[in-house]
């Protein structure tokens, strides 16, 4: 299989888009090798990275990104960033009478962020003597001085500094990437961007304008190859060992990642419209992101959240290949159940900081298939193989970590858990009776065992323990549980990297690797996790029905004329909204398991 890079363009809507998306970006820049003598990664950094060259002769290696947020949420962060920075600030000032300044006190930057200061000068740490004096010039010339933090055993404790994205941010960003919608505030109670009209209406004009430029600048500079596509693939014949029919060169598309709890909804919706209309062909893979329910908020928030998620949803995923939500709430109601409960991780998912890495890390995994060196697989295709019949809307589900002890095999781990599938649920959607395809990532058993080893003669324990390929051995697993459900599998060896400042949010049962250990060391501080084996799913299932059922029954059973009436004050229009509801409802029906499996209510009988 041919490893040319098919590079996709990464969107950020919204301020806990970019947590997650922060903590993405931190993950894949730990993961990058910089060694021309290593093999190459599994993971080919250049689908989502590109290269360039500042003014100056440097080269720069920097997220292929556009992000999205409200004047007020860069902090420190200076919005055109400062890797193609001249250091010449001239003035345009061309008064020539007297002048008053008033200066603003620079935002104080955390320790983190004063030690990434010090790297991009060349400095040396006061602590860490040993360090090079230069930058370290790896990757054909590139300056990568922020891999110089893997030198660097400091623990960075930021839950209590971190207010913004950029507080943790720890890669330099293309000049065009950050766009600031300066009419919505982040912070305070004057001009925010609460509802799904007002995001609609936000992108056009100058900000409409802006976007277009930065999309046709990065879509232009990636490589257009002529390919002929053929057909596409039976969607009933994928096997556990899935390979694209075909090489399919070039740009492959977008995955965009968009709040959609506020009015980030609706320019979400409009941003989709906008990718779809003009690049059609080419895959777009949507995450609505939610982050947890605020301590303070009142019926009317509330309100807003549920028309919000309600609307987003359906737009986007209408106008996307596959919309997956992504949270750690216990559902998106308006008062939402507890969030699920990761049996070796120690967080607090109130704090954005801490709910966005799970999520972030979670998503590493789920994106790896499109993001492969060898055998990758196109988003239009994931979305071919699980979108069948319109059902483009998909739940997700993760073990972070994958509960594997040191030094055991993957049919041990499995065995242990026989009884049910080890995943928590990553878009408040419990699992259902009946799986209509599912795409699974195994990340991050390097050093460890896929099958038994078991001496010859030797009885095997469990039927897993007879299988000769670690595919075997998890299709096997998955299939007791979803006999009939198309499955493709992608098991990538290196793990998930978590190099400062990802917080230390992991359980003492784990050792440095993120896997189980037999004991724990008496009187031992608990170990640094600097990786961890993930275990996700992809997949569309019948437990979608009911769970958009109650997303069409909560919304329509709401006089919001009456309880909130600015919500419509730029839209949509009335008729439009009951349009959606009716959209909604019928996309619900397109999960129902007519084969007996699914139990009805009696509301949703009087609902058909």
């Amino acid at each position: 299989m041919s490893s040319l890079c098919r590079e996709v363009i990464t969107l950020q809507l919204g301020h806990f888009s970019n947590f997650v998306g922060t903590h993405w970006w931190n993950l894949q820049d730990a993961s990058l090798s910089y060694d021309p003598e290593s093999p190459p990664a599994e993971i080919q950094s250049d689908v989502v990275f590109r290269e360039g060259q500042t003014p100056g002769g440097h080269i720069t290696y920097t997220p292929r990104l556009i992000a999205m947020d409200l004047k007020g949420s860069l902090q420190t962060l200076r919005q055109e960033g400062c890797l193609y920075d001249s250091g010449e600030h001239a003035s345009g000032l061309t008064w020539e009478g007297s002048l008053v300044t008033h200066k603003e006190s620079p935002t104080e930057k955390n320790p983190f962020l004063k030690d990434l200061d010090k790297l991009d000068k060349g400095e040396i740490l006061a602590d860490f003597p040993s360090l090079p004096r230069e930058p370290v010039k790896k990757r054909g010339g590139v300056d990568t001085v922020n891999s110089q933090l893997n030198q660097i055993q400091r623990s960075y404790r930021l839950e209590g500094s971190v207010r913004v994205w950029s507080d943790f941010l720890r890669i330099h960003l293309h000049p065009r990437t950050i766009t600031v919608i300066h009419q919505y505030n982040h912070d305070g109670e004057a001009h925010r961007l609460e509802a799904f009209g007002q995001g609609e209406s936000a992108l056009q004009a100058a900000l409409l304008e802006e976007l277009e430029d930065r999309l046709h600048f990065f879509v232009e500079e990636c490589d257009y190859l002529q390919v002929t596509c053929p057909p596409p693939p039976s969607l009933m014949c994928w096997s556990s060992r899935l390979s694209s029919p075909m090489v399919l060169f070039g740009f492959q598309g977008f995955q965009v990642l968009c709040d959609v709890a506020d009015g980030f909804a609706g320019l979400g919706s409009k941003v989709t419209e906008l990718l779809q209309d003009s690049y059609g062909g080419r895959g777009i893979l949507s995450w609505g992101l939610v982050p947890s329910a605020p301590t303070h908020t009142t019926p009317v928030k509330d309100l807003y959240r549920l028309l919000n998620c309600t609307l987003g949803m359906l737009h986007m995923a209408t106008n996307s290949s596959l919309f997956c939500p992504l949270s750690l709430q216990g559902g998106l109601a308006r008062i939402p159940a507890p969030p699920p409960e990761f049996p070796h991780l120690s967080f607090d998912p109130s704090l954005w900081f801490h709910s966005s890495a799970v999520l972030a890390v979670a998503l590493d995994a789920l994106t790896v298939p499109y993001r492969l060196r060898n055998n990758s697989t196109p988003i239009w295709q994931v979305a071919d193989s699980l979108a069948v019949s319109g059902r483009k809307v998909m739940s997700a589900y993760g073990a972070v970590p994958f509960p594997m002890m040191h030094g055991s095999s993957l049919p041990d781990a499995l065995s242990a858990c026989a009884e049910g599938l080890p995943w928590k649920p990553l878009s408040t959607c419990p699992e259902g009776a009946r799986c209509y395809g599912q795409w699974v990532t195994l990340r991050g058993f390097e050093g460890q065992k896929l099958v038994s080893g078991l001496p010859v003669g030797a009885p095997p324990p469990t039927p897993l323990h007879s299988l000769h390929s670690g595919e075997d051995v998890l299709a096997s697993y998955l299939t007791s549980f979803y006999p009939s459900a198309p499955l493709a599998l992608q098991l990538v060896s290196s793990p998930c990297k978590l190099t400062p400042p990802f917080p230390q949010i992991f359980s003492s049962s784990l050792d440095a690797r993120g896997f189980l250990q037999s004991v724990q060391p008496p009187d031992a501080p608990p170990p640094t996790v600097t990786s961890a084996p993930i275990l996700t799913s992809l997949q569309s299932g019948s437990t979608l029905d009911p769970w958009l059922s109650d997303f069409h029954r909560a919304a329509k059973g709401v006089d919001v004329r009456r309880m909130a009436p600015s919500f419509f004050s730029q839209g949509p229009e009335m008729a439009d909204y009951e349009e959606a509801l009716e959209q909604l409802h019928l996309l619900a029906r397109r999960y129902r398991d007519d084969s007996g499996g699914r139990t009805q209510s009696s509301s949703e009988d009087e609902d058909d």
